[in-house]
C-alpha cells in the first residue's frame, strides 16, 4: 500500500508543471464570477431583454426576481400580513381625539368658508348679515365640527378591515416598482449575497485542486469544461446551502452550525422593518389607500353620514334662517353642498394628523419586535423565496457559465 502511494506520489513529481497552478487560481475566479453574474441575473434586468417572436419570449432575459414581481411581491408581503402587522391592533393605538385636536384649527378655519359659500348661494339675505350676526350661525359648528371628526376616525378604526386592505396596498407599490422590491432583498440579504460571491472563489478553488489532480494523468481537453460545469453547478449549490440550513442550530465538533441569514435574524429584522416602514408603510401611503382605494366608497358613506349629523346638530338659527327666508328646500340644498365639500375636504387635510398617526402606529417598531421573534423556519420564509422559485435557474446559470470559462481555459493549460 504504501509502495503505491509512493508510486502515485512519484508520477505527479514528474508530470507536474508549474502552469497547473493556475487551474485552481483559475477555478477560483470562475467560482467567484459565475456567483456574481448569476446574482446579477437573479435581480437584473427590471424588464425582459431580448428577441421576442409573437408575443413569446425567444432569446434574452429578466431578473428572476422581477420577472416574478407578483409572486415575489405577494409573498414577502404575506409575511408582513400573516405573522407581523396586525391592521385592527395597530389602528387600535390611535386616539381619535388626538386626531380631531391635530385637525381642529384647520377643519374650523374650512367648515366656515365652505358654510359661507353654501348659503351664500342660497340665500340672498345672507350678504346683508353683520360679521357679529353671522358669527351667531357658526357658534355651534365650532363645537360640533371637532366632535365629527373624532366620530368619523372612531367609526374608520372600528371598520379598517373592511376600508384598507394591506396586502392590496403593498403589493400594488412594490409591483409599480420593481426596484424597491430588488432594494428590500438587495439590503437585507446583502451579507449573504457577498458571502455566496467570495464562496465561489474559496470553494472555486478547492475544486479547482481536484481538477488539477484529475489533470494530470488525463490532460484531455474535454476534462475542463466538465470540470468547469461541476464547479459552477457545486459553488451555487453550496453556497444556497449554508446560507438557510439548517433551521436550527447543530453541533458538530463541538462547534455550532446554522444558516447564515438565521444567525442574523435580529439585524435582518432591523433593516426589514427600517425599509418597510419608510418605503411602504408610510403615513401618506396608508391613508391614501384608505381614502381613496378600492373601498373608498364605504369611506365617503360613513363620512357623509357624520358630517350631516354634524350638520344637523349645529343647524338651529342657520335651519331656522333658510327657511324662513328661502324655503326648506334651501336647507337641504346647502346642507348637500356643504357635506360634499366636506368629504372633498377631510382627505386633503388629514396630512395634519400624519405625525400623530406615524408615532401611533409605530410601524417600524412593530415589525422589528415580531420578526425578531418568529421561529428561524418561519424567519427563513423571507429570504428563501428569491431563490426557491427558481433556484434551478441560478444554480444552472452558474453551471453553464462554469463550463464556458473551462473552455477558456483549455489554450492557458
Amino acid at each position: 500500500m504504501i509502495d503505491y502511494i509512493q508510486h502515485i506520489l512519484n508520477f505527479y513529481a514528474e508530470n507536474f508543471e508549474w502552469h497547473i497552478l493556475l487551474i485552481p487560481i483559475i477555478a477560483g475566479i470562475i467560482g467567484w464570477g459565475t456567483n456574481v453574474l448569476a446574482l446579477k441575473m437573479t435581480f437584473y434586468p427590471l424588464e425582459y431583454i431580448g428577441f421576442k417572436w409573437k408575443g413569446y419570449r425567444i432569446f434574452g432575459w429578466q431578473g428572476i426576481v422581477p420577472e416574478k414581481a407578483g409572486k415575489m411581491a405577494s409573498r414577502s408581503v404575506d409575511m408582513i400580513t400573516k405573522n407581523l402587522i396586525d391592521i385592527e391592533e395597530q389602528f387600535a393605538k390611535i386616539n381619535p381625539k388626538v386626531v380631531a385636536k391635530e385637525m381642529e384649527p384647520r377643519m374650523l378655519g374650512l367648515t366656515r368658508q365652505i358654510f359661507e359659500e353654501a348659503i351664500s348661494q342660497e340665500v340672498p339675505l345672507w350678504k346683508l348679515l353683520t360679521a357679529k350676526q353671522k358669527d351667531l350661525v357658526f357658534q355651534r359648528a365650532v363645537k360640533e365640527i371637532p366632535k365629527v371628526t373624532e366620530e368619523i376616525m372612531e367609526e374608520v378604526k372600528s371598520n379598517i378591515t373592511e376600508i384598507f386592505n394591506l396586502k392590496k396596498m403593498a403589493v400594488d407599490q412594490l409591483l409599480q416598482n420593481k426596484n424597491l422590491l430588488n432594494k428590500i432583498f438587495l439590503e437585507v440579504g446583502h451579507k449573504e449575497f457577498k458571502f455566496i460571491e467570495y464562496s465561489g472563489f474559496y470553494f472555486g478553488a478547492l475544486f479547482g485542486l481536484f481538477q488539477a489532480i484529475i489533470w494530470i494523468p488525463f490532460p484531455i481537453w474535454w476534462t475542463l469544461p466538465l470540470s468547469g460545469l461541476i464547479v459552477g453547478y457545486l459553488t451555487n449549490w453550496l453556497a444556497l446551502k449554508l446560507i438557510f440550513n439548517p433551521v436550527k442550530p447543530k453541533r458538530f465538533l463541538g462547534m455550532r452550525f446554522q444558516g447564515l441569514f438565521i444567525q442574523r435574524q435580529k439585524e435582518v429584522s432591523k433593516g426589514y422593518a427600517k425599509i418597510i416602514a419608510e418605503n411602504i408603510m408610510t403615513m401618506p401611503k396608508i391613508f391614501d389607500s384608505i381614502f381613496y382605494g378600492p373601498a373608498s366608497d364605504k369611506l365617503v358613506k360613513i363620512i357623509e353620514k357624520h358630517v350631516n349629523e354634524g350638520i344637523d346638530n349645529s343647524a338651529g338659527y342657520t335651519s331656522a334662517l333658510l327657511r324662513l327666508t328661502s324655503g326648506s328646500e334651501s336647507y337641504d340644498r346647502v346642507k348637500q353642498i356643504a357635506c360634499k365639500r366636506l368629504v372633498e375636504e377631510i382627505p386633503e387635510h388629514i396630512h395634519l394628523a400624519f405625525d400623530y398617526a406615524k408615532q401611533a402606529l409605530d410601524i417600524e417598531h412593530t415589525l422589528n419586535d415580531k420578526m425578531s421573534e418568529l421561529p428561524p423556519e418561519d424567519f427563513v420564509g423571507f429570504l428563501r423565496p428569491v431563490f426557491q422559485e427558481d433556484e434551478w435557474k441560478l444554480i444552472v446559470v452558474g453551471a453553464i457559465l462554469g463550463m464556458i470559462a473551462g473552455f477558456i481555459q483549455i489554450p492557458i493549460t
